[in-house]
């Protein structure tokens, strides 16, 4: 199916670029074709110039073609001079340009580069040139594939777009499907378990044994629950930030080693907003594991929460190796990662927590190779 897709797409394409292929040569051929009338017409012009200078020097009276021909045109702009360059008539100017006899000799000049100047002639010799420029019409027919071109280039973009986003949006859901799958496949070993812990507590096995494999399987379940949740809008509820955050960064640091020394600064009222605390947590857990990895085991990771009028901002830092500028916009795209092991998905996932579901902000607030970073997430209060 992806590859009918794909082929019709590169057909499409295909097909686009012929089609402007034959706008663009049909355009040039017009223009070249109106540009040879207008000279047609200039040249009529010329020729009724000169039967004028004839019948003035016979004293005879002008024919009514002659009189219509020089008096017809009143698009293409022209200027008369005699064979000194001194200009003797002009129509169809400007008043800016023909307001002095300097302006339209300059006017002429750019004329006759574009195009070749007509010779008009009297007892055959030469009595004048004619220069004329493009009609406003020609002008615009000028400009015209430039336009198209345009368009083709606003289509190609909105197409390419199109598959982008609908690209990305396939892969979203491969990513959800993937966890929820895994969400489906830990459930049904996870149910077992407990069924074993109830067995095992009829065998007189040590409490605190116990206890510490039902910490585990709740624990399991947690991320069971974080992973179906993937690829659904989750429901939120009003909750006490600074508390969920403490039990998010006290679980990982816990369970951390001694190498690394964890310091917290945060307010000692509640602050409420809307939470999911599940994918929250999860969030808060990536955030710091993530900065565990750029520390290699060792360092000091800080957790900040500063309070403003309507936003509040939780502020993860380590001391590890940094970010590189030119892959700080790379690391939250699903699949990259610069670990040898992971499938580059906490930190796209973490935002999409944070940004689709929470609607706020997950971002690099500020990183320094060799001193470590700065990871801030900021949510509306209630």
């Amino acid at each position: 199916m992806r590859v009918h897709r794909l082929t019709f797409r590169w057909f499409l394409l295909l097909i686009s670029f012929v089609i402007v292929s034959l706008l663009l040569i049909n355009t040039y051929m017009f223009f070249q074709r109106f540009k040879e009338e207008e000279r047609i017409k200039m040249n009529n012009w010329a020729f009724a110039e000169e039967a004028f200078l004839r019948s003035t020097n016979l004293n005879e009276d002008l024919g009514d073609l002659t009189v219509q021909v020089l008096s017809s045109n009143n698009s293409t702009p022209m200027i008369l001079t005699d064979a000194d360059g001194e200009i003797i008539d002009y129509r169809n100017i400007d008043r800016e340009d023909a307001d002095s006899a300097g302006k339209l000799k300059a006017l002429a000049r750019k004329y006759g580069q574009s195009n070749e100047p007509i010779v008009v002639r009297h007892n055959n010799e030469v009595f004048a040139y004619l220069y004329y420029g493009d009609s406003a019409m020609l002008q615009n027919i000028k400009y015209f594939p430039f336009a198209i071109i345009l368009i083709v280039v606003l289509f190609g973009t909105v197409i390419f777009l199109y598959y982008s986003a609908d690209k990305n949006a396939e892969q979203n859901l491969l990513w959800a499907g993937m966890a929820k799958e895994t969400a489906h496949q830990i459930g049904t070993p996870l149910s077992s378990l407990v069924g074993w812990v109830e067995i095992l507590k009829q065998e007189n096995v040590p409490e605190n044994m116990l206890e510490e494999i039902k910490k585990d399987l709740d624990r399991l379940n947690i991320i069971t629950d974080r992973f179906s949740k993937v690829g659904s809008m989750p429901a939120l509820q009003e909750k006490d930030l600074v508390a969920e955050t403490q039990k998010a960064f006290g679980y990982v640091s816990s369970r951390s080693s001694k190498l690394i020394r964890f310091e917290s600064a945060i307010p000692e009222k509640p602050i409420c907003v809307k939470l999911n605390t599940e994918l929250y947590n999860w969030t808060i857990e990536n955030l710091v594991k993530n900065g565990i990895d750029a520390m290699r085991g060792k360092g000091r990771i800080s957790l900040n929460i500063e309070e403003e009028t309507q936003w509040v901002h939780v502020q993860i830092s380590d001391t590890g190796s940094g970010i590189p500028k030119h892959i700080q916009k790379q690391i939250f795209k699903p699949g990259f990662t610069t670990k040898t092991r992971g499938w580059g998905l906490g930190l796209s996932l973490a935002k999409r927590i944070i940004e689709d579901y929470h609607q706020g902000q997950l971002r690099i607030k500020k990183t320094e190779i060799g001193k470590g970073s700065v990871m801030q997430i900021s949510l509306r209060k209630v």
